[in-house]
Order: C-alpha cells, then structure tokens, then sequence
C-alpha cells in the first residue's frame, strides 16, 4: 500500500482508548493504519510519542498522522519540532477542515480529556475529507515552512 494511504497513529497513555477507537474507524474506511503506541497504561511521555508520529510523516512512510494525549497540546507541540510538520490541536470539526484546506496541515492532535471519542471521530472524518486549496494559501504555507530551521 501506498503512502498515500497510510497514516500513523500514536498517544501517551492518557489517550490510549481514543486512539484505538480512532484506528478502527479509519482502518474501517480503507486506511492502512501504523498504530506506533503505546500499548499499556504505564506512565509515558508525550513529547517522545509526537516526535516519533511526526518523523514517520516527514519522513513520507505516512502521508498523514493523528497524535492525541490529555489536552493535545503538549503532544502537538512535540510533533511540530520536526521540520516539515504542519499540526493543530482540533476541539470541532470546522478547525480540522481548515487546518487542512488553508494550512496543509499533515498531522491532527486531539486532545482525550477534552473532546469525547464520538467527536473526535467526527473531527478525524472532517480532516481526512479535507483537502488544500492552495492559491492563496500555498504562499502562506511556504512562508511557515521557510521558518523551519
């Protein structure tokens, strides 16, 4: 299977169950899910599973990745240290739309202390649908890639 097709996800272990509902339902809609962990409710560090989604990404083994600790913050954060990564933490659907039609954004942070799973599947399905505009944006794009160290 193609990249095109394949998108990691990863957690710490306060979103361990959001992210295995949320990788059941795209694997349901024909993704080929890389689910990178962790596996047990053990303590883990966020920063640690972020970077490791976003490397996959930047590295073009996934086309796109979904992260999700408490808030999605701190995770978000970590993946966005990565050259080449474009993610947003998503609390409703409209942001997720448009932090892929206006951002090209190629990762999705969630947060499982904030939005319940039936939403978040519903913001997942938002940013998987979505697609850039470019135009206008793309030279919005590239100034926050020129950014990147």
């Amino acid at each position: 299977m193609t990249a095109s097709k394949r998108i990691v996800l990863s957690s710490d272990h306060a979103a361990i169950r959001h992210r295995q509902a949320v990788a059941a339902h795209i694997a349901a809609k024909g993704w080929e899910v890389v689910d990178i962990g962790p596996t047990t409710a053990e303590s883990t560090h966020y920063p640690k599973h972020g970077e490791a989604a976003a490397q996959r990404v930047a590295s073009g083994d996934c086309q796109l990745g979904i992260i999700l600790c408490g808030t999605g913050q701190g995770i978000m954060m970590a993946a966005n240290k990565v050259n080449g990564i474009r993610c947003g933490v998503c609390t409703d659907t409209f942001s997720a739309r448009m932090i892929r039609e206006h951002n090209d954004a190629n990762m999705l942070s969630l947060g499982a202390r904030v939005v319940g799973e039936g939403l978040a599947l519903d913001i997942v399905d938002a940013f998987l649908a979505a697609r850039f505009e470019g135009g206008r944006h793309a030279t919005r794009v590239e100034m926050i890639k020129a950014l990147e160290g």
